[in-house]
């Protein structure tokens, strides 16, 4: 994995959400200064109002610079019904924090997440369903670091 020391985030904290509407995965980064990109646990939806308050309470407790949010697409890039949904999040997050909210196409997050599990001592090499979503916002802040740029800030 690369270390993004020179990335023009480098020295910001992110958190990467895996928004889901059974489980939303997330995952704390300073990039560039931590070695591994963290899992920092999940949600278990009721509501995208539960959501939304409790990730503001992890802006309070981390304190994070922005948040990258994973948007789902077909491979083929075309949006599908849970794309919809996750806008929808989206709009209703970035409305609700002071930090810019980036979005990053989180297609095949899921299965990368799987099949690194499969490939890691740390989970007995198996998919653990209650570390997936974790794992896939880990994905998220890897994936969207490694296009070198300077994230685009998600405005609704």
């Amino acid at each position: 994995m690369n270390d993004f020391k020179n990335h023009p985030h480098a020295g910001e904290t992110l958190l990467g959400v895996d928004f889901g509407l059974k489980v939303t995965g997330l995952a704390l980064y300073k990039v560039g200064i931590d070695p591994i990109i963290s899992t920092y646990g999940r949600i278990l939806y009721q509501s995208n109002e539960q959501v939304i308050k409790e990730i503001q309470d992890i802006i309070s407790m981390e304190a994070p610079d922005g948040i990258i949010l994973g948007v789902p697409y077909f491979t083929d890039g075309k949006p599908s019904e849970m794309t919809r949904r996750v806008l929808e999040f989206a709009k209703r997050l970035v409305a609700s924090i002071n930090i810019p909210l980036f979005t990053q196409d989180e297609s095949l997050s899921t299965f990368e997440a799987e099949e690194r599990m499969k490939n890691d001592p740390k989970y007995n090499f198996a998919v653990d369903p209650k570390k997936i979503d974790e794992v896939a916002a880990t994905i998220i802040i890897e994936e969207a670091l490694q296009q070198g740029t300077k994230l685009p800030r998600y405005n609704g």
